[in-house]
């Protein structure tokens, strides 16, 4: 058995929690399960997406790695991005088999992935 277990937590680094908290409300439509000054953190799908203002100032954002969150309509989901104020970071990119992908910059500039897999069922 691996050691390895699966994605649990992504964290964002912002510089302003409070409008970070409210941004990524409207962006997941939920409140988040863990609200304190330090940490923010919302349960997306048994995953942990999580907010940290001390982030930005510990390490600088690593444009080479990106999370991807998946969704059911790439396009609609680009479309509602878009209309957030997030900024599109890359397009949407059909990488074979029906799988699309697409990259955005949130108010804070970390990157947001977006993938559309019809083949991947999270266990």
């Amino acid at each position: 058995m691996s050691q390895f277990l699966g994605l649990r937590t992504v964290i964002y680094g912002v510089t302003d929690i409070a409008e970070a908290k409210a941004w990524y409300m409207r962006l997941l439509e939920q409140e988040p399960y863990f609200d304190a000054e330090c940490y923010v953190g919302f349960n997306v799908g048994g995953f942990e997406l999580g907010l940290d203002p001390d982030a930005r100032s510990v390490t600088s954002r690593a444009d080479g790695v990106v999370a991807y969150w998946g969704v059911e309509d790439i396009a609609a989901q680009v479309e509602r991005l878009n209309a957030l104020g997030a900024r599109q970071h890359s397009e949407t990119v059909d990488v074979g088999e029906g799988i699309l992908m697409a990259t955005f910059l949130d108010p804070y500039g970390n990157i947001f992935g977006l993938i559309q897999n019809p083949h991947f069922q999270a266990e």
